[in-house]
């Protein structure tokens, strides 16, 4: 098996995807180890699961996976927001939040990505979003792309 084994578009779909889920994850390590999807699935569940009962219920509620990235459970503090329909400002209270942060192996793929590719995607996302900016909110309070881009 070669790392990373979905290196380039994923085998089996039969074409480039933007969303791989739990199904497709399955179906390629079945594939790829010999096991059946029934026997992988159970596996790949269990895996998913001992990361979500390591975060609940460890001393520091964090999962270090080495070359992969580090999960930990960290405090969102509490904030003043906008409602985005009505304009109002609202309270938004402190919350628990899962954060991960890619380790070095992890890194290294990515910095390999074609930042072009990336910046496409979020012109498209940005003119979408434009189409659904609610009624009384003006082009001027609407960020411009180049502002998001660059802040990134």
């Amino acid at each position: 098996m070669s790392w990373p084994f979905f290196a380039g578009s994923w085998r089996g779909l039969g074409q480039e995807t933007a969303l791989v889920t739990k199904k497709e994850i399955v179906k390629q390590i079945a594939d790829e180890i010999g096991l059946t999807q029934a026997q992988t699935r159970e596996i790949v569940q269990r895996a998913f699961d001992l990361i979500i009962q390591t975060l609940v219920e460890s001393p520091d509620h964090r999962i270090e996976l080495r070359n992969f990235g580090v999960f930990e459970v960290k405090l969102r503090q509490g904030r003043r927001a906008r409602n985005p329909k009505t304009r109002e400002p609202v309270e938004v209270p402190p919350k628990l939040v899962v954060t991960f942060k890619p380790g070095k192996r992890t890194e290294e793929l990515i910095a390999r990505l074609d930042i072009s590719e990336f910046l496409g995607m979020r012109a498209s996302k940005s003119q979408e979003s434009e189409e659904q900016v609610p009624a009384g909110v003006g082009a001027a309070e609407a960020v411009p792309t180049e502002a998001v881009l660059s802040s990134s």
